[in-house]
Order: structure tokens, then C-alpha cells, then sequence
């Protein structure tokens, strides 16, 4: 209440007759009307203070939002949910995500040269660069309506450790993407741990998983042979993996691509195991073992990325190794596994060698001696 309702309040006590009085002129009269005036005038302004908002006129007020510009037709534009506009935002980023992740994907022209760079495997490169072609050429010939034999591009990879058949693997699914047999291309890598489950009903679920991963690329089974159980082995999982995985085959066959790889006397025994593997892979890659050559290649490839640099010593010695490495090798040996091995040997052997030098130099970090090669030999 304000002050000058306070002192209408005070007027009327004092102007105001007891009950009963009477009026002993018309200025009291007067004074009587004004008196009531002033009663009415007060308790109008009390009702005004007193009264509540209606429901209708209140507007909550955000301090942390601004008043919205009005649209086109007059009326202000509606205020969007902060929780919309984020969606909105995230919704933008993945669509830019992805757009940048489909322009840093190699071309087929960049992926058939990333192919050429590997050491050897020149009948692989090959096979890879035919299967290509045709490929396209199918492709050309569904678009002019010209009808196509049965094909199936599931692969079988046999060789030794170390032969680069996983490396071959995962060029092949990026290939086939660029020429849009594979919607996605990537590789999925299992063995039989991925495959088969140690309980009944739990393997078909464990394989039919490992499909729908690679759904969109290349699902690559390495040691595959023990899949297939030994006659009078009894009940064996890796079977019931075997008829899960031909099934999937069949119902995505436009969209997934299945390499079994291992030794190839084993992959040999595990294809005729089953009429219906013999029936879906009928396409051979053969992996050889690399050269003496082309191993030291693989070296001189592996220290020219670290940065390490051997004298022509080291150099010698390393090119006789390799050489009678493959000469010498067994039903053991790695292969580019050999390699990458000795590789990491040589790596420690330089550190604790630079390690204890006074003062190291650049020249220090990198020059590998004949030394170094030798002690990694024997580790």
C-alpha cells in the first residue's frame, strides 16, 4: 500500500461520526459526502493491490532468451527446442562425417597401384587384376541387358605364414568397393574361436554374428580347415558352423564375400568335406613363399619407413641372410612374419647399442651396423 493510501485511511478515522450522530448543517453534510468519496476512492485502490493476475495475461520471462524477430506474416517465430536443434546439428555432422569419409577412400586407380607396390605375388596380382575385369565387364553387360552366367566370388587363399594373403585380402574388399560389388568393403578377420562356440545352439549364433559384421564386405576365415571335424571325432561345433555360414552365404550372396585361407593340403581337405563348399568356392589363389630377394626387399622396405639407414656391410649381410633363410626354410617358416620379426630384433639391439654412447647424433639413430644384424640373428 503507498503513502497516499495510508493517509486517506487517517482522514476517514477522524472525519467519520459515531453511529447515531446527527448533521448540524450542509457543511457537514458536505464533508460527510467527501468523507465517503475518499472511503470509496481507498478501498478501490486496496482491491487493485490485492487482486490476482489472471491466468490468461502471465508470461513467464526467460532472461536467457532473446526476443524473437516476427515472421512474414507479423507474429513472432516460434522458438525451437534446444533439444531439436542439437539433433539437427548432430544430424549435419554425420552426414558431413560420412561425405568426407566417402572423398578419403581410395579410387580403384589408386588401389590397383597400392596392389603393384607389394613385394612379389605377381601371379596373385594377376589373378586380382583378371578378376577385376570381369567383374566390370559384368557389370557393363547387365547395363545393355545382356544376361550373365552364375558367379561367385567367394575365394579360397592357400600358402604359408606370412605370404600376405590378409594383405591381398583387405585390398580386394576396397577394390570391390570402388566397382560397387560391395556396398561397404571392409574386412572382418575371424577363426574358428570367432566362429565356433563351446555349447549347443551357441555356435549358429556366434557364426550367423560374424556374417552380419561383414555384411557389405569381406568376412576372411584364417586356418578354416579346422572348421571341418576329423572323421570319427564325434560331435564337433565347427560343423555346425560350417552349414551356418553356407546357408548366410546364400542369403546375402549380393553382398558378401567369404575367403577361407590356410595351408594348402588342409584347405584342400576342408573344401571336399563339405558338397556344399566345393559348390560356392571355386575361385584359388595360391600364395608362394617368397624369395630370398624379394624377403630383403620386404627389410629394406620396413627400415626405409622407420627411418633406419644400414651401411653397405649391413646391407650384405642382410641380403646373404635372406637368401639362405629361403634355402634352408622348413614347413616353420614365416615368411614376411620371419622379416618383421627380425626387423624388431634389429630395432632393440640399435637402442641398446646408441643407448650408451656419449652425445648421440642423428647420424647415431639412424645407421644400423653389420653389428646390430648379427646379435639380432641370435635373439
Amino acid at each position: 500500500m503507498d503513502r497516499n493510501s495510508k493517509n486517506d485511511k487517517t482522514e476517514l478515522g477522524r472525519n467519520i461520526k459515531p453511529a447515531g450522530s446527527y448533521i448540524d448543517s450542509l457543511s457537514d453534510f458536505a464533508d460527510l459526502l467527501g468523507t465517503i468519496k475518499q472511503a470509496e476512492d481507498a478501498a478501490n485502490e486496496l482491491l487493485k493491490e490485492t487482486a490476482p493476475v489472471p491466468a490468461s495475461s502471465t508470461t513467464p520471462v526467460n532472461n536467457n532468451e532473446l526476443p524473437s524477430k516476427p515472421g512474414k506474416s507479423g507474429e513472432p517465430d516460434a522458438v525451437k527446442d534446444p533439444t531439436e536443434t542439437k539433433k539437427e546439428e548432430d544430424s549435419n555432422a554425420a552426414v558431413k562425417s560420412t561425405d568426407e569419409s566417402e572423398e578419403k577412400r581410395p579410387t580403384l586407380e589408386e588401389l590397383l597401384v597400392k596392389l603393384d607396390e607389394l613385394v612379389g605375388l605377381e601371379s596373385i596380382k594377376k589373378n586380382v587384376k583378371s578378376l577385376i575385369n570381369y567383374v566390370k565387364i559384368r557389370k557393363l553387360r547387365e547395363e545393355n541387358k545382356l544376361p550373365n552366367p552364375p558367379l561367385s566370388l567367394h575365394m579360397v587363399f592357400t600358402g604359408n605364414p606370412g605370404t600376405g594373403k590378409t594383405t591381398v585380402a583387405r585390398i580386394l574388399s576396397e577394390l570391390y568397393r570402388a566397382i560397387g560389388v560391395l556396398s561397404k568393403g571392409q574386412l572382418v578377420e575371424v577363426d574358428r574361436s570367432g566362429l565356433v562356440a563351446g555349447f549347443v545352439g551357441q555356435t549358429a549364433i556366434k557364426t550367423s554374428d560374424a556374417v552380419k559384421s561383414a555384411l557389405g564386405g569381406i568376412l576372411f576365415i584364417d586356418e578354416a580347415y579346422s572348421l571341418a571335424p576329423d572323421v570319427g571325432s564325434g560331435n564337433d561345433f565347427g560343423r555346425e558352423s560350417i552349414e551356418t555360414l553356407l546357408k548366410l552365404m546364400e542369403d546375402h550372396r549380393d553382398d558378401l564375400i567369404v575367403i577361407v585361407a590356410g595351408y594348402s593340403w588342409p584347405m584342400e581337405k576342408f573344401i571336399t568335406s563339405n558338397p556344399g563348399l566345393e559348390s560356392r568356392f571355386n575361385r584359388y589363389f595360391l600364395f608362394e613363399d617368397y624369395n630370398g630377394d624379394e624377403l630383403n626387399d620386404i627389410f629394406a622396405s620396413m627400415c626405409a619407413k622407420s627411418e633406419y639407414i644400414l651401411n653397405d656391410e649391413a646391407k650384405d649381410f642382410a641380403h646373404n641372410h635372406f637368401r639362405e633363410l629361403y634355402d634352408t626354410r622348413d614347413d616353420n617358416f614365416g615368411n614376411a612374419r620371419h622379416v618383421r620379426n627380425f626387423f624388431e630384433n634389429i630395432v632393440s639391439v640399435h637402442s641398446d647399442r646408441v643407448s650408451a654412447l656419449d652425445g648421440q647424433t642423428r647420424e647415431d639413430l639412424t645407421i644400423v651396423l653389420c653389428e646390430d644384424l648379427e646379435k639380432a640373428i641370435t635373439m
